[in-house]
């Protein structure tokens, strides 16, 4: 990311900090908390922007970057939200927002439930606020009228999508294997390609003065990159590393999320022995062999397989729009992060 997006980053938390302090201390810890969830992130979606804006023949940088902060101040809101809904404390290795207030209040005396309580309060509050402070900055960003019209129609639809896509997920997970691949595929472009991929190729395009149907193009590019992300982000968050990822190996097992990972697996004869495992906690020795039934069943080398396709289609069409392939983040880099295949089912 640039440093004039980090910049802009860091005013746009400036100001929600001295507003937060305005008002009293105990709300400014909040938006501290805010503040420290948008650190350790890639910014591949404020890079996105840039991506988009510049390669279009863009010329206006620092608008640019501002809108590029928007979208990551956006992706952290959704992020303290997510992490309410799935009832999960840590994020990225350490306590998130929902966490850190919790444990704030279990120090002080409180119940494991009155904590519990206080700590998804918290998170609800703090996405919130980050929620409202990522459409000002669009707001805000400078850019003529009809722009900036055109960016909060892309940033509502974006949220629209997301929640849709946020609420899928958690009905499919009521009912384990009530989803089709087709419905899990669709619910994941929905709440994370929708925002963190198309979102962000279609403003950086915006700003550039791109037409309608070069916009589109980039949703659509939008949401193949980012359907190779997702697919991606399901395997680590089975196989993944905690220590590299940040990211819990269990909780998607635990709260049976509908990912094609595990709709694949439920049409193999594995499903018997692997359902055991899914929808509560799991010991070591459990997820180690819950993965290797997965690669026994073949649901990760078909997820991989899946993201590469994925991944290939989205380079066509940015190709196909003037915009160089190695500007884009290779998502699939990511499985670098997950154990090697032979090992685990070892």
């Amino acid at each position: 990311m640039s440093g004039t997006t980090d910049e802009a980053l860091d005013r746009l938390l400036d100001d929600g900090r001295a507003r937060a302090a305005a008002i009293d201390p105990s709300h400014a810890r909040l938006w501290e908390a805010v503040a420290a969830a948008t650190e350790g992130g890639k910014r591949f979606r404020p890079a996105l922007v840039t991506v988009a804006h510049d390669a279009l023949g863009g010329t206006c940088p620092t608008v640019a970057a501002q809108v590029g902060a928007a979208v990551e101040l956006l992706h952290t809101a959704l992020v303290i939200h997510d992490d309410v809904i799935d009832g999960d404390e840590v994020r990225r290795g350490r306590p998130n927002v929902v966490g850190t207030f919790s444990g704030q209040a279990r120090a002080a005396g409180a119940t494991l439930v009155e904590s519990t309580e206080f700590g998804r309060a918290a998170g609800i509050l703090a996405g919130d606020l980050a929620l409202a402070g990522a459409i000002r900055a669009v707001a805000t960003c400078g850019a003529e009228t009809g722009l900036v019209h055109r960016l909060l129609d892309l940033f509502d639809a974006a949220l629209h999508t997301t929640a849709a896509g946020e609420l899928s997920d958690v009905r499919f997970s009521l009912h384990a294997g009530s989803a089709t691949l087709v419905e899990s595929l669709a619910m994941e472009e929905q709440k994370t390609s929708a925002y963190s991929f198309a979102l962000p190729l279609q403003a950086g395009a915006v700003l550039a003065g791109a037409d309608d149907p070069t916009v589109a193009r980039l949703g659509e590019a939008g949401l193949l990159l980012g359907g190779a992300f997702q697919l991606v982000d399901d395997l680590i968050g089975v196989f993944g590393d905690p220590a590299l990822t940040g990211k819990s190996t269990t909780s998607d097992l635990r709260t049976r999320k509908q990912t094609p990972l595990l709709i694949h697996a439920s049409s193999t004869s594995s499903w018997d022995e692997i359902r055991g495992y899914v929808g509560r906690d799991l010991t070591t020795e459990e997820l180690i062999q819950t993965r290797r039934l997965l690669v026994l069943a073949g649901s990760r080398r078909y997820v991989e397989d899946l993201a590469e396709a994925h991944l290939i289609g989205a380079r066509t069409v940015l190709s196909a729009l003037g915009i160089p392939g190695e500007l884009v983040p290779d998502v699939t880099a990511d499985l670098s992060m997950l154990g090697d295949i032979e090992e685990v089912a070892a």
